[in-house]
């Protein structure tokens, strides 16, 4: 783990973005499409986790974008290239743009300020989407990536922040996958390796409202 006085240096107000994951209610809603997921998000104190951040990111004057999987009633434009694209299609709720499912889930706020980003196709919120061009604009160098699934979305996201050239910094108990083991091992042997891991107490820590120059 960090010391404070490193996280706090990766966690400049100015140059940090808030993600979330997948955080929509019909992945980690009473509703879900994938139950035990949401359970387990909601269970482990995850997605409460996620809430924190996003408040404090919001006082702290840090920039948050929630990224959002949905598809088309009609499938264009959607993959169908691996097995759990077509396990999506049969699934009994649908992420179908416009619907319900595609909201940020309770207890997280969305703000005016915050930027809700959709993709239709894919397995990251940074391949192929807006998010990488929005970061740059907003003077983005540190992203700290939050939500579900542990077992795909999340490592996708945080490969992809590096591999454009951001620092990930993830807290640890702010993400879920399934079964409940697979997340810390996922992070000991493969998150750790390239993305600063942190609590969420120690990310609210660095938070904290600072008296700063607003971001430019």
């Amino acid at each position: 783990m960090p010391s404070h006085e490193q996280l706090s240096e990766l966690l400049e107000p100015r140059t940090t973005v808030l993600m979330t994951v997948e955080c929509q209610q019909g992945v980690v809603g009473p509703d879900s499409a994938l139950p035990e997921l949401a359970r387990q998000a909601r269970s482990s104190g995850a997605l409460g986790n996620v809430a924190r951040l996003v408040a404090a990111a919001h006082q702290g004057g840090v920039q948050v974008i929630h990224a959002i999987a949905e598809r088309r009633p009609d499938g264009r434009g959607a993959n169908r290239n691996a097995r759990l694209f077509h396990a999506a299609e049969r699934l009994p709720v649908q992420q179908l743009s416009g619907s319900t499912a595609v909201r940020v889930a309770a207890p997280i706020e969305v703000t005016e300020e915050d930027f809700v980003v959709r993709r239709l196709h894919g397995l990251s919120p940074l391949a192929g989407t807006e998010v990488d061009a929005l970061l740059r604009n907003l003077g983005c160098r540190t992203l700290i990536v939050t939500g579900v699934s542990a077992n795909v979305a999340i490592p996708n996201t945080v490969f992809d922040a590096v591999n454009h050239g951001y620092t990930a910094v993830v807290p640890a108990d702010a993400i879920a996958g399934v079964p409940p083991d697979y997340t810390p091992a996922m992070i000991r042997n493969t998150l750790a390796l390239v993305a600063t891991v942190a609590t969420t107490d120690e990310v609210l820590a660095c938070l904290a409202p600072r008296h700063r120059a607003p971001r430019p």
